[in-house]
Order: C-alpha cells, then structure tokens, then sequence
C-alpha cells in the first residue's frame, strides 16, 4: 500500500470559556490504498433505513468518487449500516459526510420533515490490515442480518451484498444459518 498519509482531527470535547461546546476529538488515519470498514447509526437507532433504502442507495450512488467498484460489501439493516469501502484518493469522512447529508436530506424531504437529526454524529471505521481481515469483515457484513435476526439464512436477505458474493462462487449453500457464528473484534455497533 503506497500513497500519501494523511491525520485529520478534531478539538478536545468540552465546554471553552465562551460557553462553546466542540466535539471529541476523533483521528482518523487515511491512506490511498487502504480499505475500510465502516460503521453508521441512526439517531436514537430509528429504523428507517430499509424502508428508505432506495434513498440511501441513490445517495451512496452519487457521493462514490470511485464509485460503486469502491464498495467492495455493504449490508443495510433498519437502524445501521456497513461498508467496506475504498475510498481511491478521496477523503473517507468527506464522502461518507455527503451520503449522509444527501440521505438526511432526501429523507427529510419525503416525510415532509423540516428538521432534526438522522445519523448520531459520526462514524466507526477500521483500516483492513491483510487479507483474512478483510475476509472476516466481509463475512461480518454479511452475517448481520442474521445476527440481528432479521432472517435467518443471509440469501434471504436483500439489503446486502451477500447475493453477489453468493453468485460468485464465495459463500456455499447454507453459509450462516447451520450454526451461530462469532467474530472476535470490534464493529463499531
């Protein structure tokens, strides 16, 4: 993996003496040619993202500098989602930014909302260090409708990219639904 390092950051939380509250401060650690896992919530965990997917689908559709080839899995459940992604030389914040203010605003606009939070602030995300962290990152995505219940065999599932995978000669026949599965790390949930 070659290419520029780049640190972005934010101010220390906290109230300043004007009384101005700023937000944590977050480092994130970009690199052209890595890969990411991501994790993003609805405020309050609302779910309306499956029954919006159309929205978030046009709006990851637009915001993708790469564009779709740079989503490598994704998987979509009522109230989060995740990706993995290659952002090329973009920013990872910075698209990740517009897909959910291009969301936020096309939701809004549907339910005739004039304000009001979508998303909690920010995202989770994780740099894919080789390749078997990515395989255990995309079998994660793809075994989270069925860890959150949601069906019970992931073919059965249509907000996610395990039928592409499927059809690719990736996953068997029965993958994730003859026993209960265990990932060992952290997914930002």
């Amino acid at each position: 993996m070659g290419g520029q390092d780049t640190l972005v950051g934010r101010n220390p939380r906290g109230f300043d003496l004007n009384g101005s509250f700023s937000m944590t401060m977050i480092r994130r650690y970009f690199r052209t040619g890595n890969i990411y896992f991501t994790t993003h919530v609805t405020h309050d965990r609302v779910p309306i993202l499956v029954d919006n997917f159309d929205l978030l689908w046009t709006s990851i559709q637009g915001t993708l500098e790469e564009g779709l080839d740079g989503l490598k899995a994704w998987v979509v459940l009522p109230d989060h989602c995740h990706f993995l992604i290659d952002p090329g030389s973009g920013n990872l914040s910075g698209m990740m930014r517009r897909v959910k203010l291009s969301f936020s605003a096309r939701y809004r606009k549907r339910i005739g909302m004039v304000k009001g939070r979508i998303w909690q602030f920010r995202f989770w995300d994780h740099i894919i260090r080789d390749t078997t962290d990515m395989n255990r990152h995309i079998d994660y995505i793809h075994y989270n409708p069925v860890k959150h219940g949601l069906v019970l065999d992931p073919l059965a599932y249509r907000y996610s990219s395990f039928q592409k995978f499927f059809g690719a000669g990736y996953y068997s026949q029965g993958w994730g639904i003859r026993e209960t599965m265990t990932f060992g790390g952290l997914y930002g949930e």
